[in-house]
């Protein structure tokens, strides 16, 4: 109970600041605990429905988070996530570890290339905002994470969205997958409930301080940040697949 908590306020702060849903590091961190991966997974997606619900709260109060922007691509992020739960439970927990490397890669790589300043940002069609949202929630769900720690870099590294901007855009988008994904996975199979909201409540206090946090920091020491965190994930994951 104890590690749970303590897990959920280190969760929600690394939710806050860096705008992700908290499965990036807690399904890793419910491994190192002992949990199957589709039982992290499960209670990764409980616990992104509080993170992200009351971090984009913040967000829209402090006048950060650009609503119509990811709209589109949240609706989309619903969509796709709905068909998560049925589609994880036709792979086993090797092939979801490696899925979920490849893609915490793809991240990693993304925060790589440099943006160029004061480029403007790009218009792109609604049609393929809503089609990038349901691939990335179909994945993302797939893995137990919101969706943002790819959306992120797709707005920062293709659309040119200032990076505060994305951030916020990226746990508003947690909000939509969480919730769509929390209804197929419990269709689909048994969610450990209790380590979720347990985890869940606890995480509100860290994705306060990490929202306050995320508002005070240069973008330049941000992105630094999010790199040695994804860089992190990556390395912890190679390790428990491959050695």
């Amino acid at each position: 109970m104890i590690e749970l908590i303590f897990l959920g306020v280190g969760v929600g702060f690394l939710s806050g600041f860096f705008g992700i849903g908290g499965g990036t590091i807690l399904v890793p961190s419910l491994l190192l605990l002992g949990y199957q991966i589709k039982d992290a997974i499960g209670i990764s997606v409980v616990q992104m429905v509080f993170s992200s619900i009351y971090g984009s709260y913040l967000n829209n109060k402090k006048k950060t988070l650009d609503v119509p922007m990811v709209l589109t691509i949240g609706i989309g992020g619903f969509c796709g996530a709905f068909l998560s739960g049925f589609i994880a439970s036709g792979f086993d927990d090797k092939t979801l570890e490696i899925i979920f490397l490849f893609f915490a890669f793809f991240a990693l790589s993304r925060l790589f290339f440099k943006t160029k300043i004061g480029a403007v940002q790009k218009d792109v069609n609604k049609f393929i905002l809503f089609f990038i949202g349901v691939v990335l929630g179909i994945v993302s769900m797939l893995i137990g994470v919101g969706g943002s720690v790819l959306l992120v870099p797709i707005l920062v590294g293709f659309l040119h969205v200032d990076l505060k901007k994305a951030i916020s855009a990226g746990l508003f988008f947690v909000v939509f997958s969480s919730i769509s994904g929390l209804i197929s996975h419990s269709l689909s199979r048994e969610i450990d409930f209790f380590s979720g909201i347990t985890i869940g409540l606890a995480s509100l206090f860290g994705v306060y301080v990490g929202i306050l946090l995320k508002d005070k920091v240069d973008a330049v020491l941000q992105k630094k940040l999010l790199v040695v965190f994804y860089l992190f994930i990556v390395i912890y994951l190679m390790q428990r697949i491959f050695f």
